[in-house]
């Protein structure tokens, strides 16, 4: 095996669960290094994979001498649709500390069709997508999801995380993170640091647009001689108008089906856990 760094934790998931804003948040604290680009997706994804484990050390390369080193890569928790994360990373890094992040799937679901909406990669309705695109459900599975990761690992390797609890009490939970991590000394939330990948702020995806927009000549054109007003009229027709909610049927459809994985979650954390109550019990105190 070469020789190079190699990270001694991972954020694995789940997306659009706040793991760029812990990625940011860790990368402030002096003797921790967080690998860029953010979502290496190295053990998930054929293509990076196939670029080697030299090209995934470089990734760490400009670590100092005793930094912690981790990366942060939702695409590990796509099941079924990317298994071979699990294997190649317990291969690679079988004494890795995991670090996975939840928030209330059906938020999560939404966010994630947001995600898509804005990529071009998901179109029509909410209640359309979830029938034509079972990602949407399946990413948010948590316990589906994390039960191989501990049946390979083992708890105490793995950080359940969730993005209500983080909101409510950002600094315990760093302060929890970094002591899973092996982190010497007392982390501080960055307040200056913005939430990141809000689907919220974002504009679709438009390449015509995009051309125009950072065409040298035509952004000067555009900052001196079109009324901001206009062009805040023009920038939200390029973002979602409004939350997207799922129609009645299929929301009581697929509650079921994540109450029924919440269950089985709630028996990992001994605690009862389903869409109904799911936000007070994770804001309330930390989940092992």
């Amino acid at each position: 095996m070469s020789e190079g760094r190699l990270p001694d934790f991972v954020i694995i998931g789940a997306m659009k669960a706040a793991t760029s804003t812990l990625h940011m948040q860790l990368a402030a604290q002096p003797g921790i290094f967080m690998a860029r680009p953010k979502e290496p997706n190295f053990f998930s994804d054929a293509d990076r994979w196939a670029l080697g484990l030299d090209w995934y050390r470089g990734l760490f390369a400009e670590a100092r001498p005793g930094d912690l080193c981790g990366e942060a890569s939702t695409h590990y928790t796509k099941l079924p649709n990317l298994p071979d994360a699990l294997p190649r990373l317990h291969k690679v890094l079988p004494n890795a500390r995991l670090i996975y992040i939840m928030r209330h799937p059906i938020d999560r679901l939404i966010s994630h069709y947001s995600h898509g909406w804005l990529e071009n990669s998901i179109g029509g309705t909410l209640d359309a997508a979830v029938e034509r695109h079972p990602e949407l459900i399946d990413y948010g599975r948590y316990a589906m999801q994390i039960r191989p990761w501990l049946d390979a690992f083992g708890p105490d390797r793995i950080l359940p995380v969730f993005v209500e609890r983080l909101a409510a009490a950002p600094q315990q939970e760093l302060e929890r993170v970094c002591r899973h991590i092996g982190f010497v000394g007392l982390p501080r939330w960055a307040e200056e640091i913005a939430p990141q990948n809000v689907s919220s702020t974002r504009l679709r995806d438009n390449p015509r647009r995009d051309l125009l927009v950072h065409h040298p000549v035509l952004s000067v054109v555009r900052r001196h001689l079109v009324p901001q007003s206009l062009r805040d009229r023009l920038k939200r027709r390029w973002q979602m108008p409004e939350r997207p909610a799922l129609g009645d049927a299929a929301h009581r459809r697929i509650t079921a089906i994540f109450d029924r994985d919440l269950a089985e979650l709630g028996l990992l954390l001994g605690v009862e856990l389903d869409c109904s109550n799911f936000r007070e019990v994770v804001r309330e105190r930390p989940l092992d």
